[in-house]
């Protein structure tokens, strides 16, 4: 196994063990969370999820972009091109999975429970 296998093996079972103490505690019915507060967890996960894999992407394409005007001089028109319409793409998800997240965290979730 590599270390990176072994890191993502054992850090779910290191959150497992530290939260199983919560997991054999009763509920009651004041302690439940309302479905407002998940959609503030979800909405904040979701944005936050979209802006760091968006990040990186851009960061990739950049890198390889100018890797290949390195080694390509003569095709640095094209490859900005298509750097640019990747990048207006990657950005776009990350607009929708912010306006899903506004949605999700806007909707009056008290007329529902």
């Amino acid at each position: 196994m590599t270390k990176k296998s072994k890191l993502l093996t054992l850090i779910p079972l290191f959150i497992l063990l530290t939260h199983a103490p919560l997991l054999a505690q009763e509920v009651s019915s004041e302690q439940k969370t309302s479905l407002f507060k998940w959609s503030l967890i979800i909405g904040g996960a979701l944005i936050a999820v979209a802006a760091s894999s968006g990040a990186f992407c851009q960061a990739k394409s950049i890198s390889s972009a100018c890797e290949g005007i390195s080694r390509n001089p003569g095709g640095a028109s094209h490859i900005r091109f298509i750097l640019i319409f990747g990048l207006v793409l990657i950005e776009t998800l990350v607009i929708y999975a912010l306006l899903i997240s506004i949605i999700i965290l806007m909707v009056q979730w008290g007329n529902y429970v």
